[in-house]
């Protein structure tokens, strides 16, 4: 019993009961007792671990710009995208880049990874932890200034990344 007491998160339960009732797009006591039955049957039967955060500082106002950015980003890339499949042209030639990452902390990793995954045009196709490397898929990469291009691009997503959450300053 001290194992189940041990893994009830009310927070988390109270926060998956609400997603439920919102992916059933109306509230009704059958969604709401619903999605409260599968939240204690997640947290309590599948647990997970604690996400190791190395005490790290968020620091707010480089996140609120990284945000803002990268919603800009999604744009951009979005609408590029879109003009390549559209275009009365060949399909672009792809690449297969390995790409190091500078990051410590693994949890920072998943994030940035998430980031870049989020943005069309460019994918992470392999997680290289132990020697912090991706293997990404670029859409678009017709030249050499293409595939430099998208190196910057994670460059700059990686430094964003580390004055975010792993600077000490």
């Amino acid at each position: 019993m001290q194992g189940l007491r041990a893994r009830f998160r009310p927070y988390f339960v109270a926060w998956l009961t609400l997603m439920w009732v919102v992916l059933m797009g109306e509230f009704s006591w059958g969604n709401f007792f619903g999605g409260l039955a599968l939240a204690l049957f997640i947290v309590l039967l599948l647990p997970l671990p604690k996400v190791p955060r190395d005490h790290n500082k968020v620091h707010w106002g480089r996140l609120i710009v990284f945000v803002a950015t990268w919603f800009a980003d999604l744009i951009v890339a979005s609408a590029k995208v879109a003009w390549l499949a559209l275009r009365p042209a060949a399909p672009p030639r792809n690449a297969i880049l390995k790409v190091p990452m500078r990051v410590s902390n693994e949890l920072v990793l998943y994030l940035a990874t998430c980031a870049y995954n989020l943005q069309p045009g460019g994918s992470v196709t392999d997680l290289d932890i132990a020697n912090r490397e991706w293997t990404i898929h670029v859409l678009d990469a017709e030249t050499e200034a293409d595939i430099e291009r998208e190196r910057r691009s994670v460059a700059k997503l990686e430094r964003h990344m580390i004055d975010i959450f792993e600077s000490r300053g």
